[in-house]
């Protein structure tokens, strides 16, 4: 019914008043916003790194050095456990996972098992975890041999502590930058996630998080010269360590720690009242203060070493007792490495050390660029489909176009509400939503238009349109709903920013065509109480079209079997251009300082570092160069001081734009998590499609996009488009888009099963197709108005990520017309159950002028 109640009309347009409210702040900045009352709303939303700048980071705890670490523990327990019973042993050592020893008298096993009893004592995995977790088990053998070997869950145990321990010292020195909102969370058993936005020196980020920072205080051994040490063999309990000057000046350190960075309360960057130079302040606790006092004490005229990460930064000779339980580092500190050494001392040490396996980061300028190039696409994008719906619909598109306008309201303001980050892939879901948002409009006013062709007056056919284009736009939103929320779940970063917007998106639409449009629709018949639909300025199908879509399926066939066999061909023998995402290695993107950037220049300077494959090549304007390093052997560190190479050689002539590091850890699992996203969305699909329809229906949608998804890999074969992340989700945004096709064809075809119960199929087929005609194309047209926007105008980064969905548009409508419903021929649909069902008025007939 074309009526509402007074309280469903409030309700309506309460809900788009409050959008309107809530998205409203992202109009205005920061600064205009904190001068408003306190009452008004100032939320805006969270722009992803892409849009804003900053450093997203992905850091890995070494699980083997907290293995070895432990079993070196496990052996110092034993060999004081030992000694003190008073039990002869011999061999023992580090092998392989255990720690292994033999006593000297097997007859003291049972001793020896009493005294390692507070070793081998199970360990609370505390309130939550489960109770207790045994860490160390004891295996006796022959001869009195004993294995302490460290348990898997025991492991898990010490990794997952050292990486809780490991977020709040990372979350200490983040915050010691003085940064806005930075985003510090454990990924998984082993990583942690940091995401810095607006942060200018990502370098300074990096070699923060990057140091494990275990200060020690010893005392240098002078006994033996270091050189002698360095040529033979260091002295028991010494250990030869070198400083960080340069060239590095080597030292023999006594092992033996006389107070470590446990027992600092306060580390602070000063400068030295004598010389000026620029040293850090520090102050030790009681306890500490007291062990410093007696150790310089007793070594007046001795030198001692203060080490950091086994690295000794200076080594000052103790003049007089220090006593007062402080004092200050030199080093040739210059300001920002005094600071950032300060940083390091009051956040802690790591218990074990952090790699990067991932890196990406974007500069404020890029981040600029990207905002106004998203927003001068989306509003080119929107002029455009609001253009095209009034010259398709004339009224009825001014009210599609209001509808539209408060979608996008709505799904800005869901986006404000919960806080969600919009990334650059997030705008390309919203300019994807305006041409899906059109779609439900068009099925609904194509519909009212048959049912007034039929014979009903206005009123019935505006009310039997909207119900019976119900089921189509949910059944068809539904599939992209499912593909997208797959996308969330197994997707990363940009890509599950992306998938939110345009599940936001979906839902947004289906409430602004039945409760918004039906409402502005309904106003319009009550107050111009109009006999006919209002023209069309353009009219792109005509009525009554006879088009014989299924005279052609068998070359249609032949075409897509021979496309897809070249496609699949060429991507075995010649492969996708895999970007880094998929095989590592590091992508920078720079701005030249003069007016042009000398591409020649940058490759021959880029040669002489001697990283391998290099690629320099120009990307945008002029003064823009993109650089590809592939993938060193080295593992992931070796992306970094890969990274770290580019950016030293070419840091005074150019602007570092972006800068992406993936190293062979994470492209692998960005691989196998794009394989998974896809056929789990298929087979997700396919078990929807086959409850609501039939399984011929269900066979033939993802057959469909089978042929799909192959066509657009050979579309990036062919063009060397490079693949990566968001290509996995421009491939899925084209699964959605082709299966909501098929399934608006695919009921219209069970509609018609019903209805025309004798008519051949294949004219069945043609009569369907041709009905869903003008939806069909005016849908494409409106989505490919919005992705050439974007294409155009949305910027380099994106390019390739929409050429992609624009050549998924067209393979996506050809499919759903020649591929998934022929296949119903193939299949033999008709007499299914489907087919048996209840008719809607039980013509047994063909309609007027369908050919028979």
């Amino acid at each position: 019914m074309l009526h509402f109640a007074r309280w469903k009309t409030i309700l309506i347009w309460l809900t788009v008043l409050v959008g309107v409210i809530i998205a409203l702040p992202n109009l205005f900045s920061r600064s205009t916003l904190d001068a408003l009352p306190d009452f008004m709303p100032t939320r805006q939303m969270t722009l992803g790194l892409d849009l804003q700048g900053g450093s997203h980071i992905l850091l890995q705890i070494d699980t083997n050095e907290i293995r070895e670490n432990r079993l070196k523990a496990i052996r110092d327990e034993a060999r004081s456990a030992l000694r003190g019973e008073r039990i002869g042993y011999t061999g023992l050592a580090l092998n392989g996972n255990a720690v292994q020893l033999r006593l000297r008298d097997s007859s003291q096993m049972d001793a020896a098992r009493e005294a390692l009893s507070d070793t081998l004592a199970p360990i609370s995995a505390g309130l939550f975890s489960g109770g207790q977790l045994t860490e160390v088990e004891m295996e006796e053998g022959q001869n009195g041999l004993i294995r302490l070997s460290l348990t898997d869950q025991g492991l898990t145990y010490r990794v997952s502590s050292a990486l809780t321990q490991s977020v709040e010292v990372v979350g200490r020195r983040v915050n010691e930058l003085g940064t806005t909102e930075p985003i510090i969370q454990r990924q998984g058993d082993d990583r942690i996630l940091v995401q810095v936005p607006g942060l200018g020196d990502p370098e300074r980020l990096k070699n923060l998080l990057g140091q494990t920072a275990q200060l020690t205080f010893q005392m240098v051994d002078n006994s033996t010269p270091v050189q002698e040490a360095i040529d033979g063999r260091p002295p028991a309990g010494t250990t030869i360590m070198y400083s960080t000057d340069d060239p590095p000046i080597p030292y023999l350190i006594e092992d033996r720690v006389i107070v470590s960075g446990e027992n600092l309360v306060d580390a602070q960057p000063t400068f030295d009242q004598r010389t000026g130079e620029a040293v850090v302040s520090f102050r030790f606790d009681n306890r500490g203060a007291v062990r410093f006092g007696q150790a310089t004490q007793q070594n007046v005229g001795r030198p001692f070493a203060i080490v950091l990460d086994e690295a000794v930064i200076s080594a000052p000779v103790i003049r007089e007792p220090i006593t007062g339980g402080s004092g200050q580092i030199s080093g040739s500190f210059t300001t920002d490495s005094a600071k950032d050494l300060a940083v390091l001392l009051r956040a802690g040490a790591l218990p074990a050390t952090l790699s990067i396996v991932e890196e990406r980061t974007v500069g404020p300028g890029l981040g600029q660029d990207s905002i106004d190039a998203g927003v001068t696409a989306s509003i080119i994008g929107s002029i455009l489909v609001i253009g095209f719906m009034f010259l398709a619909y004339g009224t009825l598109g001014l009210i599609a176009n209001i509808a539209l306008t408060a979608n996008i309201v709505l799904l800005i303001a869901i986006l404000t509400f919960l806080g969600a980050t919009l990334t650059l892939p997030g705008i390309a879901g919203i300019v994807l939503t305006v041409g899906m948002a059109v779609d439900s409009n068009v099925l609904i006013y194509e519909r009212i238009r048959e049912e007034r062709r039929s014979g009903r007056k206005l009123l019935n056919a505006i009310e039997t349109g909207f119900d019976r284009a119900l089921n189509t736009i949910v059944d068809a939103n539904l599939t992209t709903l499912i593909a997208a929320v797959i996308l969330f779940y197994l997707g990363t970063g940009p890509v599950r920013g992306f998938a939110v917007t345009l599940a936001i998106g979906i839902i947004t639409t289906v409430f602004t065509a039945f409760t918004l449009t039906r409402w502005m629709v309904g106003f319009w018949y009550k107050r111009t109480r109009a006999k006919e639909l209002p023209r069309a300025p353009v009219r792109l199908v005509p009525d009554g079209t006879r088009a014989p879509f299924m005279w052609l399926r068998r070359i249609t066939f032949t075409a897509s079997a021979l496309v897809s066999i070249i496609a699949l061909t060429g991507f075995l023998a010649i492969g996708m251009n895999l970007g880094i995402d998929f095989k590592g290695g590091t992508l920078i993107e720079v701005q030249s300082k003069e007016q042009q950037a000398d591409i020649g220049d940058i490759r021959s300077r880029l040669s002489d570092l001697n990283l391998g494959d290099v690629q320099v090549q120009s990307f945008g304007s002029e003064r823009e160069v993109l650089i590809r390093v592939g993938a060193q052997d080295a593992g992931d560190n070796a992306e970094q001081s890969a990274a770290t190479k580019v950016q030293d050689e070419l840091r005074d002539d150019y602007d570092f734009r972006r800068t992406e590091v993936v190293g062979p850890t994470i492209s692998s699992e960005l691989a196998r998590a794009g394989t998974i996203g896809v056929a789990v969305s298929l087979l997700a699909i396919l078990l929807y499609i086959w409850f609501r329809f039939e399984w011929q229906f269900a066979v033939g949608a993802i057959i469909a996009t089978m042929h799909d998804v192959i066509m657009t890999i050979g579309f990036f074969v062919l063009t060397g488009i490079e693949f990566n992340v968001s290509s996995i989700a421009a491939i899925l945004t084209i699964v959605g888009y082709s299966l909501n096709d098929t399934v608006v064809v695919y009921d219209r075809i069970r509609e018609n099963l019903r209805k025309y119960r004798k008519m051949p199929l294949p004219e069945l087929l043609d009569l369907s197709i041709n009905e869903m005609l003008p939806r069909t194309v005016l849908t494409s047209v409106t989505t490919l108005l919005a992705l050439g926007a974007l294409f155009m105008f949305g910027g380099e980064v994106i390019r390739s990520f929409t050429a992609a969905m624009i050549v998924g548009v067209f393979i996506g409508t050809y499919s759903s017309i020649f591929i998934a419903s022929p296949l119903l021929i193939l299949f033999k649909l008709r007499g299914t159950r489907v087919a048996e069902g209840e008719g809607e008025g039980g013509d047994e007939n063909a309609p007027a002028g369908a050919q028979v």
